[in-house]
């Protein structure tokens, strides 16, 4: 299929290359092309719900590095200073 739409070859040279019938090299394009989309879709759903995961995990650990910079920041005040 690919050496055909790439240009390397007609669809009579592929088919007789690889041994298939011309009509079930045509079922097989007219297959691809309506199914196409789903090499593009499948897993986007999980992909985006992965994405979303990371970034709240992202935002929950840029919280507690700003808690824990400023906890560091009294500490070092606290320690330079009297209790």
């Amino acid at each position: 299929m690919l050496e055909v739409l790439s240009g390397q070859r007609t669809v009579a040279e592929a088919c007789r290359a690889y041994g298939v019938a011309e009509s079930l090299f045509y079922r097989w394009q007219r297959e691809f092309v309506e199914n196409a989309h789903a090499a593009f879709t499948s897993g986007c759903a999980e992909q985006e719900a992965r994405i979303r995961e990371l970034e709240r995990l992202v935002g929950q650990m840029a919280l507690e590095l700003e808690v824990l910079k400023k906890a560091s920041g009294l500490y070092r005040q606290r320690k330079g200073g009297s209790w």
